[in-house]
């Protein structure tokens, strides 16, 4: 039995649909009131009270990260951050599928994270989600976009405005656009620790 709805390309939608299409958008709704909350409270000069809010709302942090302000995330339940890792101001975290970013990691300012991005081949230009990990000692540098389904490995260092559209092998330094290999890290061990983060920012 069809209902008097439609979805955006004008088909006609059943009441079963329809019914789960509405509860999508309320669902999405508060997810957005959500992302505007994170961005708003991102500002408040405190490392500790943001990593405490973070996990109210669903981000897994391990200890001694810190993330400075700015932030954007679009659904924390997704986003898992691991010990001893800093966030850069400004940046956009992605958690509609599932986002992992490793140990001592640094992720530079304006860094932005996605893991959805759209089907340009289907006819109604839907949704297509695919996780992204970033593994320990990974540095990933200034204005960096790293796109859906790739896979950044342990001791990788991503060059400053590049755009990572495949896997990074670990301990490679790649750069450009599309992002490609440089060369490989000459440290064998790694077991460094980051600074401090900077006070309120």
């Amino acid at each position: 039995m069809t209902s008097p709805f439609k979805d955006r390309m004008g088909r006609q939608l059943s009441w079963a649909v329809a019914s789960g299409k509405f509860i999508f958008r309320i669902r999405s709704y508060f997810l957005e009131f959500v992302t505007a909350m994170i961005w708003w409270f991102s500002f408040v000069p405190s490392h500790t009270l943001r990593k405490v809010f973070l996990k109210a709302v669903g981000v897994k942090i391990g200890r001694r990260s810190y993330l400075h302000s700015g932030l954007r995330i679009y659904d924390p339940k997704g986003i898992s951050i691991g010990e001893g890792t800093i966030i850069g101001y400004d940046a956009t975290l992605d958690g509609r599928d599932r986002l992992e970013i490793g140990d001592h990691s640094e992720i530079a300012s304006q860094v932005m994270i996605y893991n959805g991005s759209r089907d340009i081949h289907s006819e109604d230009f839907r949704m297509v989600l695919k996780p992204v990990r970033i593994g320990n000692y990974v540095f990933i540098g200034p204005r960096t976009i790293i796109l859906p389904g790739v896979t950044v490995g342990d001791g990788a260092v991503v060059a400053a405005g590049a755009v990572v559209t495949k896997d990074v092998p670990a301990k490679m330094l790649v750069g450009g656009v599309p992002a490609t290999v440089i060369r490989e890290r000459i440290i064998k061990e790694l077991k460094y620790r980051l600074g401090r983060a900077r006070l309120f920012q």
